[in-house]
Order: structure tokens, then C-alpha cells, then sequence
């Protein structure tokens, strides 16, 4: 049981890094929930941890419903979450790095936080809570519907921020996704009953 706490701690600490490192200093935004709180950011200044947990009670009271173990864990991955974010904000900035190189290794290192929460049976956020619920019913993979659900939310950033530059975000997601599904299909993720 600790060692599962320690790596949700791990996936929450890579993507606090891949958040604050590479994402916000281009102005790049992710897929689901992070990417809403991004948009929230850039358009009106919210604090991105802040944010993600407003946006995540009405999706996690609906996964009460539905399975209160996996409820409890991913409360948990988005408290560790959400602080990580906010806590490591300090390197934004730190690295000047093309666009397309930040948009590579964010997604990479985001990814690399998701995969390890699902191993984990748990998540950082409520689209990735959405997925992991979906695929359990329909045996589709994971990283395939976040891949789905997280490009529809930045092709609806792109239309309202209207910066062609996130284009390189639909970069992120797809490093997020392949990484999380890669994660997830070395070890079937065991669900919680």
C-alpha cells in the first residue's frame, strides 16, 4: 500500500514538472480537465491547481456513484495533483525551449504521470477518470480515448483562444496519450470492484 502512494506521488511530481517546465511558458494547453484549467489560465488568470479541482467535483461525485474504491484513490491522485502543479509553478520559466521541443517533452513527462497513476488504479483528473471508467465498459484503451476526448478540447481551445501556435498542443496530447497507453498495456490495469 505505500508503495502505491509513493507513485501516485511520482505521477503527480511528473506532471507538476511537465505542466510547469514545458506547458505554460508556450502557452501550450493539454487535453481534458488540465486543459480547460489552462484555458482558464491564459484567458483569465486562475490558478491551474485551483481550478482543476472546481472543474473535477462534478465529475467525481458522478464516479462516486459508480465505484467508490477507484472515487477514493483519484481523489487522492488529484489532490497530489493539483498541489504539484501549483506548488512547482517556480519553473516556469526555467528553460527557453522551441515550442515543438516543449510541446514533445511535456506531453512526454505528462504522459509519463498519467501512466503511472492508472497502474495505479487511480488518475489525476476527470476526463482521465472518464477514460479509465469508459474503457472498463467498453475494453478500449485507454491512451485511444484520451487521445479522442483530450484533441476535441484543444480544437475547441484553438477556436477560442485562436492562436494558431496551439497547434503544437495536439503535440502534448499525443505524447500524453501514447505514453499512457503504452504504460497501461505493459500490466492490464487492475480494477478496483
Amino acid at each position: 500500500m505505500k508503495r502505491k502512494w509513493i507513485m501516485i506521488g511520482l505521477g503527480g511530481m511528473f506532471i507538476g514538472i511537465g505542466i510547469n517546465l514545458f506547458i505554460l511558458p508556450s502557452h501550450i494547453i493539454n487535453g481534458g480537465v488540465f486543459g480547460i484549467s489552462l484555458l482558464l489560465k491564459y484567458l483569465l488568470g486562475f490558478k491551474v491547481g485551483i481550478s482543476i479541482v472546481c472543474i473535477n467535483i462534478p465529475i467525481y461525485l458522478s464516479a462516486l456513484k459508480h465505484n467508490r474504491s477507484y472515487f477514493y484513490n483519484s481523489l487522492f491522485g488529484l489532490t497530489i495533483t493539483s498541489l504539484a502543479i501549483d506548488l512547482l509553478f517556480p519553473l516556469n520559466g526555467v528553460f527557453d525551449l522551441p515550442v515543438f521541443v516543449s510541446a514533445l517533452l511535456g506531453g512526454l513527462t505528462i504522459g509519463l504521470g498519467v501512466g503511472i497513476m492508472l497502474r495505479h488504479n487511480t488518475c489525476p483528473g476527470g476526463v482521465d477518470l472518464l477514460a479509465f471508467l469508459l474503457s472498463k465498459w467498453t475494453s478500449v484503451n485507454i491512451g485511444f480515448l484520451l487521445l479522442l476526448i483530450d484533441t476535441s478540447i484543444v480544437l475547441i481551445g484553438l477556436c477560442i483562444v485562436g492562436d494558431k501556435t496551439l497547434i503544437y498542443s495536439l503535440i502534448t496530447v499525443g505524447g500524453v496519450s501514447i505514453t499512457a497507453g503504452i504504460l497501461t498495456s505493459f500490466r492490464s490495469v487492475i480494477y478496483l470492484r
